[in-house]
């Protein structure tokens, strides 16, 4: 498959070269997945699909047009190549489109991540995978019902060719546990989830681990009180913490500074986070969820410290964007069938502090463990922050009862400059943080 769709993509970039074309680069991304939804002890639903997705980009000049197919026939493959020609030559001039510098590309032999597990799950286990998640959740007491539990398993090839030179293809693989338990009754119901994600099927959590987890999460919510309005130390659970990297990573992308629009565009080489903390983006993790051989525009990629000690060290530049910004290419493209390439990280984690989170709280005579955050209320130019949230209160340095319905507010340069990291830290997720302690958030209830 590997070289029969490799053989296609240099088949279209050769083609466009002979029509005319200055550059060309082409990319096929092939995936197929399989899920079940299960709910009340029955099958819900069952998902299966495949995908053959190709895209080429045609540049003349400082014109650049993208155009993709699903239909890998040598007509379809024909029309593509006319269509994306044409569309180059019409389109306005786009000054900072191009090719990544030759110099930069990505070469074999490349690493060995193990980031393809040809497992086969048929659907018959996954509905027992769901079942037992459910299963497992319902046993806890005070559990009432579910939103349904889900067993899922996916995989995928990318391939990449351009007209400089570069050709690379990897796979990949991912297979996944959920479920969303209800406690509670009438108005006093109160939901929670748990999940299991991986590379390898073997690595998955087990299911009754993840239904006993979203049980116990849900019956703590139960019966929540109203937070206090005031200032006060808030400490964010792992899972929700890691937005906080999101707003970070939103923030360094070459297109936002490039127009002006980050709140930290004139922050490069200044302290953005507290002293001691480094922000590392990580492509090479082993079995790590969004670790890559080469980026989106076949750029050879680099374990990278955004923030070095609490100070930021890089951007997140694409060929486009340095251009722009007259600086080097830092091997952060993403990279679709439909579009131009884009700008992403890869396996992003904050470095673990050297308190547990119980240490962390110890201090914190009255406070807010944040478990859930909801709505997007971010301001990227100024950096603002307010969002809905739910947790429990902290008194005298432990967990006590539920809270929600109110929301937390401060300004993320402020935020990130009062963060402090546990020692926690997991790989759950392509963005990992440990628990987060941040002093002096407004909290309001409504």
């Amino acid at each position: 498959m590997a070289d029969t769709t490799l053989d296609i993509l240099n088949t279209l970039v050769k083609s466009a070269m002979k029509n005319g074309a200055d550059a060309a680069d082409a990319v096929a991304v092939d995936a197929r997945s399989k899920s079940i939804s299960w709910r009340e002890g029955k099958l819900e639903d069952v998902d299966a699909s495949e995908g053959e997705d190709i895209g080429l980009r045609v540049l003349f000049g400082k014109k650049q047009a993208m155009v993709s197919t699903s239909n890998r026939s040598p007509d379809s493959l024909k029309t593509l190549v006319e269509r994306a020609v044409a569309m180059a030559r019409a389109v306005p001039d786009d000054e900072f489109c191009g090719l990544a510098p030759e110099n930069r590309l990505a070469h074999a032999p490349y690493a060995e991540l193990e980031l393809f597990d040809a497992t086969e799950v048929s659907a018959d286990r996954l509905k027992e995978t769901a079942a037992e998640a459910e299963d497992a959740a319902r046993s806890v007491a005070g559990v009432t019902n579910t939103d349904g539990a889900g067993a899922g398993t996916s995989s995928w090839a990318i391939s990449l060719i351009t007209s400089h030179g570069f050709s690379g293809h990897y796979k990949g693989s991912s297979f996944s546990t959920s479920i969303s338990a209800v406690a509670g009754e009438g108005t006093a119901m109160e939901r929670d989830y748990d999940f299991s994600n991986k590379r390898f099927y073997a690595d998955l959590d087990s299911a009754a681990c993840v239904g006993h987890k979203a049980g116990e999460l849900a019956v703590a919510r139960l019966n929540p009180g109203r937070a206090p309005n005031k200032i006060m130390p808030l400490v964010f659970d792992p899972r929700v913490a890691k937005s906080m990297l999101g707003h970070f990573t939103g923030a360094i992308t070459g297109p936002s500074v490039a127009r002006g629009t980050s709140f930290l565009k004139d922050q490069m080489g200044q302290d953005v986070f507290a002293p001691g903390i480094s922000i590392i983006d990580d492509p090479f993790i082993k079995r790590g969820l969004s670790s890559k051989l080469f980026d989106g525009e076949g750029v050879a990629m680099k374990k990278t410290a955004l923030i070095e000690k609490g100070r930021l060290n890089s951007w997140l530049l694409n060929s486009a964007s340095a251009r722009q910004l007259g600086l080097e290419v830092t091997g952060h493209a993403s990279r679709g069938t439909s579009g131009a390439p884009g700008v992403g990280c890869s396996n992003l984690y904050m470095e673990a502090g050297t308190l547990s989170p119980l240490e962390l709280m110890a201090d914190i005579k009255e406070g807010i463990l944040i478990t859930e955050l909801i709505g997007m209320g971010v301001n990227a130019v100024t950096g603002d922050y307010s969002r809905g949230a739910s947790g429990f209160m902290i008194r005298d340095g432990k967990r006590a009862e539920a809270v929600s319905e109110f929301t937390i507010a401060g300004n993320l340069k402020d935020m990130f400059r009062a963060t402090v990291p546990a020692s926690d830290l997991e790989m759950r997720y392509g963005v990992n943080t440990p628990t987060l302690r941040i002093d002096g958030m407004m909290v309001a209830s409504g």
